[in-house]
């Protein structure tokens, strides 16, 4: 995995880095420390951008706009000091893919970088409280986000009744953002297998596809 961190604090970009490495061993990091350096380190084969939306060279939107025109198939989170619900809406009509206050915890980062490596788009729940549904433009997971929230039946203890102990490790590896692939290569399973055991999982948590299944997994564990 590569993952590409823009922020023009040194300790800002040190603290993400030590964390997004619990992802998985091995990862190739990139660091930038200014909108040139930015644009000049990143290429198509990142799996992740984390960017900072005030840093050196920066002018409003104008980089992250030029990252998604240089590299659209990129996902790219903003982390930002900001806590403005408006500042937020604009930069998820950029095109991004989640949005982290640098105020949230390093756990509560993480969980959104698995939601959005897991195809997912994370939204900050003060967003999510001061806007009315529908209102964000282009970010049609959101919706799916709000309506992946289980009913009070569906709780962990259910769960567990329902799925086997097997179906329960694909869930937590979903909730960690991995693919299939990955998925069947930790539990020594094929991809096929692996198929099988999603679709029992989405039939339980009463989901349409991996991302609902993960934001009901998280608000699950979280409850």
């Amino acid at each position: 995995m590569k993952i590409l961190i823009a922020d023009d604090h040194r300790l800002v970009i040190e603290a993400v880095k030590a964390k997004l490495a619990e992802l998985e061993p091995g990862i190739d990091f990139v660091l930038a420390m200014s909108v040139d350096e930015l644009l000049a380190s990143a290429s198509d084969d990142l799996d992740l951008a984390v960017i900072d939306l005030n840093m050196p060279g920066a002018n409003g939107h104008a980089h992250i706009d030029e990252m998604r025109k240089r590299h659209p198939a990129v996902p790219v989170i903003v982390l930002s000091g900001y806590e403005d619900p408006a500042i937020m809406r604009t930069a998820l009509e950029h095109g991004v893919l989640g949005f982290i206050p640098k105020a949230y915890s390093p756990e509560v980062m993480l969980s959104a970088v698995r939601l959005v490596l897991a195809g997912g788009v994370y939204v900050p729940p003060m967003m999510l409280s001061a806007l009315p549904p529908g209102i964000v433009a282009g970010v049609p997971a959101i919706e799916a986000a709000r309506s992946a929230t289980p009913s009070p039946a569906h709780t962990l203890d259910h769960l567990r009744n329902v799925l086997t102990e097997r179906q329960v490790e694909v869930l937590q590896l979903l909730s960690q953002g991995k693919p299939n692939k990955l998925i069947g290569r930790a539990l020594g399973i094929s991809e096929g297998t692996v198929k099988i055991h999603l679709a029992a999982i989405f039939r339980a948590l009463n989901v349409r596809n991996r991302t609902e299944a993960v934001v009901a997994a998280q608000t699950l564990s979280e409850a």
